[in-house]
């Protein structure tokens, strides 16, 4: 038997310490943003530990488990927890307005959720929703500071995925007013083949080409992560198979031609 969620605890972050981390979170920024050659290459954050961190982290907080449809996190709560998956697919989204929501971004196991409010002690930007059976550590803020400050490792890592989802945040911004719905699918679909993706098995080894997508997505969310509609997306989705380049299933996408994939996720001619 699971122990329940833990509750919700109020967390008061003294100001010398959220003034050094902002600061070192504005000093990983502009680092990688700087010298990056992959800035927007995505880990999950348990990934990026070391096996002893690793397990000490994975300890913290209370176990809980959700099923399809269950919300982990809703938008505009003052809940001050992190959530840290261990099995499962979740979806982030954003409301833009009381009838429609933005889907923003997927995570997967080893990912951590909720550490925008936990970090700044606001409310929850966007609601997360189990995509099937979840597994997920809940951290109240008190236990996590805690862990960041005797953990250097973990509190550079921490600042670094910060960092990371918020330069990913800036340019999906840019590319939703500047690229054609074609190429915003195109290049959808090349970072989750290379966020979690699986290679195709040959004879011959692994063929990095070729990845098998096993993220359920149905077209009106391809339409929620493009801001497009879903008729524009099943045309480009369409097109996308016609040429070759990938194959749909009911439950996963398989890239066909990587290199395919990434040139069609390149605009044509150089966005004004």
């Amino acid at each position: 038997m699971l122990p329940p969620c833990a509750a919700a605890r109020p967390s008061v972050r003294p100001a010398h310490r959220a003034e050094t981390f902002a600061a070192g979170l504005a000093g990983c920024c502009a680092v990688r943003m700087t010298n990056g050659s992959n800035p927007d290459g995505r880990v999950p954050f348990l990934d990026t530990l070391s096996p002893r961190t690793r397990a000490a982290f994975t300890r913290l907080g209370a176990l809980r488990r959700y099923a399809l449809g269950d919300v982990l996190i809703r938008e505009g709560d003052h809940a001050q927890e992190l959530m840290v998956l261990h099995e499962g697919l979740v979806k982030v989204t954003a409301r833009l307005d009381r009838d429609r929501a933005f889907l923003t971004d997927i995570r997967i196991a080893g990912d951590v959720v909720g550490e925008v409010a936990v970090t700044d002690a606001g409310p929850r930007s966007a609601t997360v929703t189990a995509c099937g059976d979840v597994l997920a550590s809940v951290v109240p803020a008190q236990e996590l500071e805690s862990f960041l400050d005797a953990s250097s490792e973990t509190s550079q890592a921490f600042r670094r995925m910060l960092c990371v989802r918020l330069r990913r945040s800036d340019r999906l911004r840019l590319e939703l007013g500047r690229y054609p719905v074609p190429v915003r699918l195109a290049r959808v679909l090349v970072e989750l083949a290379e966020s979690y993706g699986r290679p195709r098995r040959t004879f011959e080894g692994l063929d990095w080409n070729r990845r098998r997508i096993d993220v359920n997505l149905s077209q009106s969310e391809f339409a929620a992560l493009t801001a497009s509609t879903t008729d524009t997306v099943h045309k480009a989705l369409a097109r996308l198979r016609n040429d070759r380049i990938i194959t749909t299933g009911s439950r996963q996408t398989d890239v066909l031609d990587m290199g395919r994939l990434r040139a069609a996720a390149r605009p044509s001619v150089p966005a004004a």
